[in-house]
């Protein structure tokens, strides 16, 4: 997955073999050891029936020719399908969405991601069509600034999964007989395209590069970055490698293999951590904490995977290098959490980003069945929750960032696990997975992201990762062996899940095989205890030991005790009290500031303790400004033909009814006159009994609420009037009063851009009767008109249409016109998953109103409840207050705290230089 989203790996469980063992010997020894689990697992649990493993498998393809044939149909040749508008992205004629766009290229995209998957799905007439378009109609030198890391992955890995199963079908004898290696060789000028990029003194790529012109030249519009992620330069190995040894040509391998060694020789020697960011030049770390997930992920995968493809063992001895250190100091049994690499025992942050999805797949590849069926089990209960993974989501599993791009990386886990060991329960997880895609993310011309799991709102985005990795992991979830055309455990996956073909350990091996890992560190046997774990070990004699470890964490989420349950359970049992946590803290509290006095001054726990209070203090202050933004709303459309399918995300309004706290307003619409609503209404009984339209400016939000209201309009919408404004581009806006009393507006009024806003008036005008729901989210359809207006045809697919919803990126105050009122500040936050601590999510009104209802706890023998009771008393006192008070005025006894923490904190790094 992009910016590193873990692949797992093809051999399902890793084999203990001989360190120095043949890779012949590797590869069957892994391939039997896989056997043996599965067939061991299977036969102790209750499988699904082949016929509704068919029925899911089915439910599968079909779901790919629905995303897939809407690209065809609507977006090609552009590089991906924006599936609310039902038209194509290309560069440059879309606004600007950052990083995220640096992987298009105009290079058609999803079509070359999707090669593989079409032959894995079984539909080799449709392969054999979309590699003549490929061939016809890809051009590779385009003017345009790409990742190096995006455009290896799915492009040059793209290419590369289509030649191998190009070759495959070709010695089969049906298809491809034409085929003369055209993908190798396009991928051939792909790879020389990005090579310059390694034109650093380190070794180490840019991040970006030009298609067309490279690097430096003033043209090329790049070349001055100094940074790039480690899962950035970390992520090559495999593609060049691959192409190195298909081709011949070595140099790639070379090259991939150098910046590997870089990133290896700049790990932090004490802990064996990496950081998140490096500079290219310098091989300093300029962003020092260290995890599993986003800006790292793919770097341990690719370390592990390059040991199983290319049969080196120094990859093997750094991987298990790294997992050690990363058992030891990030997992924290179910969490996996950031730490600072120079300060292992320090978390570097409270929450954790979705990507890390993939590490329970690294596991089983590993042999480290345990800890990865924990972290899986946590990860369906967040699921389970929000019916996706949100980007990001806190210790105590809140949503920190509520973005889903319908990532693959929980799929691919539980494809893996799944092989490992033939639990049936993870086929009921693959199934939750399709159901939720189908009712919440499927609409008319494809599959659109998720902005928002907590309201349902859509982005017009469908990632061409969605249709080269989800796809096929759960197609493969629910496959038996005769289902595939050909043997996937002849293959591995790489980090986007192309299909590599192992045989390539045995060819072009010209790459000299230095181990430079035994330079830093003697291999310690115990590394391979768990490489190859012996089935009766796995699982001793317990016929449900995958659900044994399971059920502990079955409510891990709903009831969690928030403060960390390890280190609670340890400090009651030791008769100490447990850490202050910063959303615990109580200004009032005496006994509060002094911990606070003795923090740093008793011993190194203390110290500890002091540094992530502080850290904790400051993200929560950041955190709770915006928590006084007030969520957004949905517009769902509910009439004839729509059915509840559209729901338009609308910002919400400071005054009239809270349609947080009350019964959804539901009536059909109709134009206010005048438009603007800015006098009183020519047209009342047009909008009596209805939820007028009208348009934004000219006068304050409140008044045209109030003559809506006088001329009896049980709801209001106001559309923006600034022409082809649109949530892709521009901030939600949140409706203020006017200055005055507002307790006399009741009617619940919202807001609406103009391309959201256009969507239904163009309903009104061709279908004259709509009704709409004012909520504040999403309702599930009502099935039963929709069946009632359904043809036959379509009632055989229940979910052929779920919400088509345009969503908002952020939430800021204004007021309509200019007016003497201060509103809430803008917070404009980055939504780069490298980046994603600074990004910034919806807050849901229950995380206003209260913070016990996602603190409530599983009593560890009692252990937490005094501490909710505590928590508890403090929110009420916070409900209590008065909402207008600004998070300043609430805060400001501990302002020149925070400032005093803010130099503790700069002091703290520049201790960390000193002992560098």
């Amino acid at each position: 997955m992009s910016e590193a989203g873990g692949g797992g790996g093809g051999r399902g469980c890793g084999c203990r073999v001989p360190q120095r063992a043949p890779w012949s010997l590797v590869a069957a020894t892994a391939s039997l050891c896989l056997v043996l689990a599965t067939s061991v697992c299977t036969a102790r649990a209750a499988p699904m029936s082949r016929e509704e493993k068919q029925k899911l498998g089915n439910q599968v393809l079909e779901m790919f020719d629905h995303a897939y044939g809407n690209y065809m149909e609507h977006a090609y040749p552009a590089d991906e399908l924006m599936p609310l508008t039902c038209r194509g992205r290309v560069r440059g004629q879309e606004p600007s969405r950052g990083d995220v766009d640096d992987a298009l290229g105009k290079f058609s995209l999803t079509l070359i991601d999707s090669l593989d998957t079409l032959v894995v799905l079984n539909k080799t007439k449709e392969f054999e069509d979309a590699v003549r378009k490929v061939l016809r109609d890809v051009n590779l030198d385009n003017d345009v600034v790409v990742s190096v890391f995006e455009t290896n992955i799915r492009v040059l890995g793209g290419l590369l999964g289509g030649h191998s199963l190009a070759i495959m079908l070709k010695e089969k004898g049906e298809y491809m007989q034409w085929y003369n290696d055209e993908l190798l060789q396009m991928a051939k000028q792909l790879g020389y395209k990005l090579l310059p990029a390694f034109n650093t003194t380190s070794g180490l790529p840019y991040p970006r590069i030009n298609l067309k012109f490279g690097i430096r030249k003033p043209e090329a519009r790049t070349g001055t970055e100094t940074d790039t992620c480690t899962a950035c330069a970390g992520t090559l190995i495999l593609e060049f490698a691959a192409l190195s040894r298909f081709t011949g040509a070595t140099i790639f391998e070379e090259y991939a293999r150098k910046a590997l060694d870089f990133l290896w020789e700049k790990r932090q020697r004490s802990s064996n951590l990496v950081g998140v960011t490096i500079n290219i030049h310098t091989g300093d770390w300029v962003r020092k904490d260290s995890g599993v997930g986003a800006g790292i992920d793919s770097y341990y995968e690719y370390l592990l995977k390059a040991y199983v493809l290319l049969g080196d063992d120094s990859f093997l001895e750094r991987f298990n290098t790294h997992y050690d250190a990363i058992m030891r100091y990030i997992s924290q049994p179910p969490l996996l959490l950031d730490v600072h690499i120079h300060k292992p025992m320090l978390n570097a942050r409270t929450w954790m980003d979705s990507l890390l999805a993939f590490f329970p797949g690294l596991q089983v590849l590993k042999g480290d069945i345990r800890p990865a069926i924990e972290t899986h089990e946590m990860l369906y209960q967040v699921i389970k929750k929000h019916n996706f993974l949100p980007e990001a989501f806190t210790t105590d599993f809140r949503v920190h960032w509520a973005q889903h791009p319908l990532r693959p990386e929980f799929a691919e886990s539980t494809y893996f696990l799944y092989k490992a060991t033939g639990d049936p329960y993870y086929l009921e997880v693959g199934k939750t997975l399709i159901e939720n895609l189908n009712k919440y993310a499927r609409v008319p011309c494809g599959f659109a992201a998720m902005k928002d799991v907590r309201t349902g709102s859509h982005e017009d985005r469908m990632d061409s990762f969605f249709l080269a990795e989800m796809f096929k992991y759960l197609y493969l979830l629910f496959a038996d062996k005769e289902d595939i055309i050909f043997d996937i455990e002849d293959y591995i996956f790489t980090t986007e899940a192309h299909l590599l073909p192992l045989w390539l350990s045995t060819t072009n091996r010209s790459i000299s095989k230095k181990n430079t890992t035994s330079e830093y560190t003697e291999l310690d046997d115990s590394n391979f205890d768990w490489t190859c774990p012996n089935t009766q070990i796995l699982f001793p004699n317990d016929p449900l030991y995958a659900q044994s470890i399971r059920e502990p964490l079955k409510n891990v989420v709903d009831k969690s005790c928030p403060r960390g349950i390890i280190r609670v359970e340890e400090s009651f049992r030791s008769g100490a009290k447990p850490p202050l946590r910063a959303r615990d803290f109580m200004a009032t509290n005496p006994e509060h500031l002094e911990i606070l006095k003795k923090m740093g001054a008793a011993s190194s726990i203390d110290a500890e303790d002091g540094l992530r209070f502080m850290q904790e203090m400051i993200e929560l202050s950041s955190q709770q400004q915006k928590e006084q933004q007030l969520p957004p709303r949905a517009v769902q459309i509910i009439s004839h033909p729509f059915f509840g399918r559209v729901v338009l995300t609308a910002g919400p309004a400071q005054f009239g009814l809270d349609l947080s706290k009350h019964k959804e307003t539901r009536g059909f619409v109709a134009s206010s006159k005048p438009y603007n609503g800015c006098s009183e209404l020519t047209n009342p009984e047009a909008v009596m009994g209805k939820i007028a339209l009208i348009q934004r400016g000219q006068c304050m939000f409140a008044e045209k609420a109030r003559n809506i209201q006088n001329a009896g309009a049980i709801g209001g919408i106001v559309i923006d009037d600034n022409e082809g404004s649109s949530s892709d581009t521009a901030p939600l806006f949140q409706m203020a009063g006017d200055g005055k009393d507002t307790d006399d507006i009741k009617i619940p009024m919202l807001f609406l851009f103009s391309k959201e806003g256009s969507i239904i008036l163009d309903a009104i005008r061709e279908h004259e009767e709509v009704e709409v729901l004012l909520s504040d989210k999403a309702r599930d359809r009502d099935p039963e008109m929709e069946t009632e207006d359904q043809p036959s045809s379509e009632k055989d697919s229940q979910n052929q249409s779920t919400e088509q919803i345009l969503s908002l990126p952020q939430t800021v105050d204004l007021v309509d016109q200019e007016t003497p009122e201060n509103p809430l500040d803008s917070h404009s936050e980055s939504s780069s998953p490298a980046d994603i601590e600074e990004a910034a999510g919806f807050a849901p009104s229950e995380q206003l109103s209260s913070s016990t209802e996602s603190l409530e706890t599983t009593s560890l023998d009692g252990e937490c409840t005094d501490l909710d009771n505590q928590l508890q008393e403090q929110s009420e006192t916070e409900e209590d207050s008065n909402p207008n008070v600004s998070w300043g005025k609430k805060v400001q006894p501990i302002d020149s705290i925070l400032a005093d923490w803010n130099e503790d904190i700069e002091a703290f790094e520049m201790m960390e230089k000193d002992e560098l």
